[in-house]
């Protein structure tokens, strides 16, 4: 249960970052990351609403730092 929660606490953030990097969209790379972490509830793979909490959390932080990075290399174009 461990490996859950550590999973869920960087992957959706990770996921948000990478998403980013390649569509050059904040907010497409959030509904991408969303629509992985919906299809897993779906399917059973989060079976506790810690985790769910936990992915939303995850979620926040990547968006935010995404935000930041695409910030950053406007500003330096």
């Amino acid at each position: 249960m461990l490996i859950k929660y550590l999973s869920a606490l960087i992957l959706p953030g990770l996921l948000v970052v990478l998403f980013t990097r390649v569509a050059y969209n904040t907010v497409i790379a959030l509904v991408l990351t969303v629509a992985l972490i919906t299809a897993s509830v779906y399917k059973g793979y989060t079976d506790a609403f810690g985790l769910i909490v936990v992915d939303a959390l995850s979620l926040t932080v990547g968006f935010w730092y995404s935000n930041q990075m695409t910030r950053k290399a406007k500003q330096q174009d």
